[in-house]
């Protein structure tokens, strides 16, 4: 793979034509967007409390933008020093950092309600529910992967590539740099000690599309037709958002009282080693500001391990033999080993979490039963729809139904409807199943006391 292939195949003919790069234009487009506006309300780790200093969707998204075009810009700046022909092509530091950020930016975009307990959940409704088993002989092989395997990364890729969204148009490097897993989700020759097949990138309803943009980037080929090596910049989303889930959920869940500030500090400690500065720290008044600053410094710390292990690999990143995580080769991955873990035991595994997961479980699976099944039936058996299943059909969306109206297979119309319950808001969610199981009822003050 070379650098300039993978950094200027792109669709956008407008390119140039604006004092913005098209790679800023991207980041642009993707923060005007709707599906980025809905993370605002869909959970990062903890349901969405009172406080407001807990993270969503939304909040991490940004922070570990912020982070991708730290690393994008550090990179790309010895880049040009090794590759003069990146110069020689109008491309500059603040492209990679543009496009890290860009994709950075959405790389969230695909989740779910509730977040990785919705896509076990989806999940779980095609594998182990009667009403979802019941498609399972109606699609092929590989459409069934897709449905009893949800995956927030491959319906990102749908929503950035889909033509409802006409206004985001991103180029090809930035999309790319989005895809960490770019393969579908079955593999016969699944390579399982590659990073970049831990999990799966699109859908089959995006194939081609992914296809035509690896061909045009010249990504190399792990499969014919179905695997690719990572785009390098992929490798640096990646590490901004293992950087940013490491750290800041321990701050969250100091700030929860869920880990004391003393365990805390002496986590961010270890990872700055000589940098750690006590008596500094002691001047700070504040719990909170007291953790701000070891974050941040932290992060920095991360930011400058993780650019380096790039440049170290960076040939072998584009020929495709290194696929690995930056953050599993850096010197701090021992302390952020021990961060997971103590995050595993005290943040995930903890009553606010579980409760939601629990919950998330119920309300998807409770949206797709119903609204699958009516959906099925007014497509393909439209004279056995029951009163209760028109109605639900009727609750979608006018322009979920014009789409649908149109489609002629069964996969076709599972991944609208994916489409719709994946992209609700966690309240949203939450107050649609409320009224479709009849527990609350519009303007009636039912139920009451």
């Amino acid at each position: 793979m070379e650098w300039v292939q993978l950094l200027s195949g792109t669709d956008d003919k407008t390119s140039g034509t604006s004092d913005r790069s098209a790679f800023e234009r991207d980041y642009d487009r993707v923060v005007f967007s709707y599906p980025f506006r809905r993370l605002q309300d869909k959970t990062q780790v903890f349901p969405l409390p009172e406080q407001d200093f807990v993270h969503t969707r939304l909040t991490h998204s940004l922070e570990v933008s912020s982070v991708g075009r730290s690393l994008g810009k550090t990179v790309g700046e010895q880049l040009q020093v090794r590759y003069p022909e990146l110069t020689s092509n109008g491309i500059s530091q603040y492209d990679f950092g543009a496009i890290v950020s860009a994709a950075c930016l959405t790389h969230d975009l695909g989740n779910p309600p509730f977040g990785h307990t919705g896509e076990n959940a989806i999940s779980d409704f095609f594998k182990y529910r009667p009403d979802g088993l019941f498609f399972k002989d109606l699609v092929n092989d590989d459409e069934w992967e897709d449905l009893v395997n949800f995956e927030g990364n491959a319906q990102g890729f749908r929503i950035l590539t889909n033509k409802k969204h006409q206004g985001l148009k991103l180029t090809d490097p930035t999309l790319a740099a989005f895809t960490k897993y770019p393969r579908q989700s079955r593999l016969e020759h699944l390579q399982s000690k590659r990073r970049s097949q831990k999990k799966f990138g699109y859908f089959q309803t995006e194939k081609d599309a992914f296809r035509r943009l690896a061909s045009r980037l010249g990504m190399h080929e792990l499969d014919p037709g179905v695997a690719w090596c990572r785009h390098p910049l992929a490798f640096l989303v990646e590490a901004a958002d293992d950087i940013c889930y490491h750290i800041i959920d321990l701050e969250d869940g100091c700030r929860l009282g869920l880990v004391t500030e003393s365990e805390t500090i002496s986590l961010f400690a270890e990872i700055l080693g000589n940098k750690f500065k006590p008596l500094k720290l002691k001047q700070i008044e504040g719990r909170d500001e007291r953790i701000g600053l070891m974050r941040a410094v932290s992060i920095g710390l991360l930011i400058d391990q993780c650019a380096q292990i790039f440049l170290d690999n960076e040939p072998e990143i584009r020929s495709g033999k290194f696929d690995f995580a930056l953050t599993d080769l850096i010197p701090a991955k021992d302390i952020l080993g021990e961060i997971i873990k103590v995050s595993v035991e005290r943040l995930y595994r903890s009553s606010l979490v579980l409760e939601i997961e629990a919950g998330g479980f119920e309300v998807l699976g409770g949206l797709l039963e119903s609204y699958t099944t009516a959906t099925y039936k007014f497509l393909f058996q439209k004279a056995s729809m029951s009163r209760k299943e028109q109605t639900v059909y009727r609750l979608l969306p006018v322009g979920v139904r014009n789409s649908l109206a149109s489609e002629t297979t069964t996969y076709g119309m599972l991944r609208q409807i994916l489409d719709y319950i994946s992209g609700l808001t966690d309240r949203h969610a939450i107050g649609m199943y409320r009224k479709m199981k009849g527990m609350a009822l519009p303007g009636s003050g039912w139920p009451g006391p």
